[in-house]
């Protein structure tokens, strides 16, 4: 009897606190997520289409210069992100109130001019990486086509993909159906699947480039990287070596979506523990992946590696092919969503601070939906990220660019979101001096980082300008 009271007594308080079996310490419903969710929300942000442009980085910025740039820019990664995981409440990383979103972590921190550099920069590499991702699904579908033509009729024939407009539009449609997701939390399921479908077009990749260097095929490289020649000058190789870098880059950016993925988590044991160790095994998992498929994928085509690696692969098994041109696009269809949802939240947040009183925004209704249970509708959700799907599936079929977009999105994304905002809250959150030693390395990270993203960007909005002499709109891939 005494025993039970206790209980009582026990969770009587946990509820006025704000706590109790069912609400976390913000009154929200408690997170569930674990270490095995959270690395793979990480593994599913990471492992994307930034994978298929390592070897042609590698090619472009040589053996030497192109090994050296994948485990720096891990490196800074995964320091970046244990700076990160101890943002996620403020003011200390074990107490005090959550940060839901990057934005609030950087408005508590820092506030001021520097919360609205942020909101650009994160809503607006958000933006363009959906783009970037409904552009790589429509490739993946293509060459699941170009290699079932080059099977039938033979690696001579002039094998063209068919309309990739038609691809991005049925991904789009897929989208808004899996847009009425609610939020974040529940996106766990399609993490883990995604995460599976990564690994598999990885080892797929990986393999093929074994059996194509294991069958005598030895194509040219070089420490030099892709030659001087005719149909590539001094100028134009220095902006590719800028563009590699990007592609890097964004082969390495989740930062913009790290905080949501901790917000997931139990909060026992404590979330920036718990992130710091997911972050270990992602940015690990990760850049063993990059570097097997950035060198043997160099080594398997040599100079004229492709800037999207599975594409090349139109000799091997026909349904080895296909199954991991198709693993992409599943991948991708999961990989949109994490990306998608920090920015659907924060329109949605704020349309419901702006008008409160409109039944348009905050009003729910239940709907019951078949083997999935009650399903609350809300149409103002439904109505914004239906048109931002159509809107970013729009401008993929009209800037197909593959290497450009992932490069210039990756160098937007790399020094502000990953480097630049981490070091910054750091500093303020422990409070370093600017005569100590720590403050001036930390800053001097971050302006080379800075150095980088700019020559990324500028190497990319080149290609896309060189691109876009020959280009006609809605044209195919």
């Amino acid at each position: 009897m005494a025993s039970e009271l206790n209980e009582r007594r026990i969770e009587n308080f946990a509820i006025e606190t704000g706590e109790s079996k069912d609400f976390d310490d913000d009154g929200r419903v408690k997170r569930t997520g674990t270490l095995m969710t959270a690395s793979a929300h990480i593994i599913t942000a990471v492992i994307g289409s930034g994978v298929l442009s390592l070897a042609w980085a590698i090619a472009q910025l040589r053996w030497i210069g192109g090994v050296l740039a994948l485990l720096i820019f891990s490196l800074i990664t995964l320091f970046a992100s244990r700076l990160l995981a101890n943002i996620y409440r403020y003011p200390e990383p074990n107490a005090g109130t959550r940060n839901y979103t990057y934005m609030q972590a950087v408005q508590n921190y820092l506030g001021g001019i520097k919360y609205k550099f942020c909101g650009v920069a994160l809503y607006v590499n958000l933006f363009g990486t959906s783009i970037g991702y409904t552009i790589t699904t429509a490739l993946a579908i293509g060459a699941i086509e170009k290699a079932i033509c080059f099977h039938e009729h033979g690696k001579e024939a002039k094998c063209e993909a068919s309309s990739s407009e038609i691809s991005m539009m049925v991904f789009g449609i897929i989208q808004i159906l899996l847009s009425q997701i609610p939020d974040f939390g529940e996106l766990s399921a399609l993490s883990v699947i995604a995460a599976i479908m990564s690994f598999t077009y990885s080892f797929i990749g990986i393999g093929l480039s074994v059996s194509r260097i294991a069958g005598g095929v030895h194509p040219k490289t070089s420490l030099s990287g892709v030659p001087i020649g005719a149909d590539l000058t001094i100028q134009h190789k220095v902006w590719r070596c800028f563009q590699a870098l990007g592609n890097i880059a964004f082969a390495y950016s989740y930062s913009l979506v790290f905080i949501d993925i901790q917000d997931t988590l139990k909060s026992s044991p404590p979330e920036n523990k718990v992130m710091m160790k997911a972050s270990a095994i992602g940015v690990a998992v990760t850049t063993l992946f990059y570097m097997l498929c950035g060198i043997l994928g160099y080594v398997a085509f040599g100079n004229n590696t492709p800037g999207n690696l599975l594409t090349g692969f139109y000799e091997g098994p026909l349904w080895l092919v296909n199954l991991a041109n198709a693993c992409i696009a599943v991948h991708l269809v999961g990989a949109y969503q994490v990306y998608a949802q920090p920015l659907y939240r924060k329109v949605e947040d704020l349309s419901k601070k702006w008008w409160p009183e409109s039944d348009f925004v905050v009003k729910d209704y239940p709907i019951w939906v078949p083997f999935l249970g009650t399903y609350n509708l809300n149409l103002f959700r439904s109505v914004w990220r239906t048109f931002f799907v159509a809107v970013t599936t729009t401008l993929s079929i009209t800037f197909p660019f593959f290497n450009d977009v992932v490069g210039l999105i990756g160098a937007l994304v790399f020094w502000p979101l990953t480097v630049y905002f981490p070091i910054e809250m750091h500093i303020t959150q422990k409070k370093i001096r600017k005569s100590w030693g720590k403050w001036f390395g930390l800053k001097l990270v971050s302006g080379v980082c800075l150095i980088v993203s700019i020559l990324a960007a500028t190497g990319s909005i080149t290609g896309i300008a060189k691109e876009l002499k020959t280009y006609r709109p809605f044209m195919s891939i």
